[in-house]
């Protein structure tokens, strides 16, 4: 009874190892999900996952309406000429929110650009409110990195390089 359960765990573990190459063999084919690999906090199936959210970038015609889209903007609430910014929308694509927010979280750890504006954010705001705005700032990144076809311009490069190789071999 045991001999026939690890076999069939291990048959298992082989087909989850062949879909695993065969998404990485697909991954490695976008030329959009490579740009997003330069991104600290992202990996290859966060990047598929962003790619399949956003779709094609050029429906968003500034990184405003992308970051509105996601839900990561804030609500606005008007009277006469007084404006209050209230906490973020949450319309649009909840998994992107998520996936964004995720990277976020790491990216404020590990990327120093990222990490001194979350710092700098945290001292006023706090944690939660950081990482939001963390995160709001990686998908304006994204939207430019999308749009002009450009690699994260503070990307670390041996880390990058990695990434990269993993995906090809």
């Amino acid at each position: 009874m045991i001999d026939n359960h690890l076999t069939h765990i291990e048959s298992l573990e082989r087909q989850i190892k062949r879909v695993d190459e065969e998404i990485i063999s697909r991954a490695s084919q976008d030329e959009d999900v490579k740009l997003l690999l330069s991104l600290t906090g992202i990996d290859v199936y966060t990047a598929l996952l962003i790619k399949s959210e956003i779709g094609d970038i050029r429906r968003f015609p500034n990184y405003k309406k992308l970051v509105s889209w996601a839900g990561l903007a804030p609500s606005l609430h008007q009277s006469g000429s007084i404006e209050y910014h209230g906490a973020i929308t949450k319309q649009g694509s909840r998994t992107l929110r998520w996936i964004i927010v995720e990277s976020a979280r790491v990216a404020s750890t590990h990327d120093p650009r990222l990490r001194s504006f979350y710092e700098r954010v945290k001292g006023r705001r706090g944690d939660q409110k950081a990482i939001i705005a963390t995160a709001n700032k990686m998908l304006k990144i994204i939207w430019f990195m999308l749009t002009r076809k450009e690699v994260y311009e503070s990307a670390n490069r041996k880390r990058y390089i990695k990434k990269l190789n993993r995906m090809d071999g």
